[in-house]
């Protein structure tokens, strides 16, 4: 079991190090959210399952979501704002 272990520790190091190699912020996040399930089992091996719970639902539900969320808002603003600023150069001609 010990070799179990040290094999989700290797690809929690290996998520966590193309997590932060992503480029696109959307696939971030669901790298992320990934990385945050990953570690919900490394805390359920490791004999934590209160943890392991707890991870799952802000590591890989909430925060995955979250950011998500403020990512829509922010192209939902910046498209209101580009039609805005179409509109104010329309009527000055």
């Amino acid at each position: 079991m010990a070799w179990f272990g040290a094999g989700l520790l290797l690809l929690i190091a290996v998520t966590g190090f193309l997590l932060v190699r992503e480029r696109d912020v959307t696939s971030q996040t669901i790298s992320l959210s990934f990385y945050g399930l990953m570690l919900a089992l490394m805390f359920f091996f490791f004999r934590a399952p209160d943890v392991s719970l707890s991870q799952i639902t802000v590591g890989a539900l909430a925060l995955p979501l979250m950011i998500m969320l403020a990512l829509s808002r922010m192209k939902v603003r910046s498209a209101a704002n580009d039609r805005a600023q179409s509109d104010e150069g329309d009527s000055h001609e």
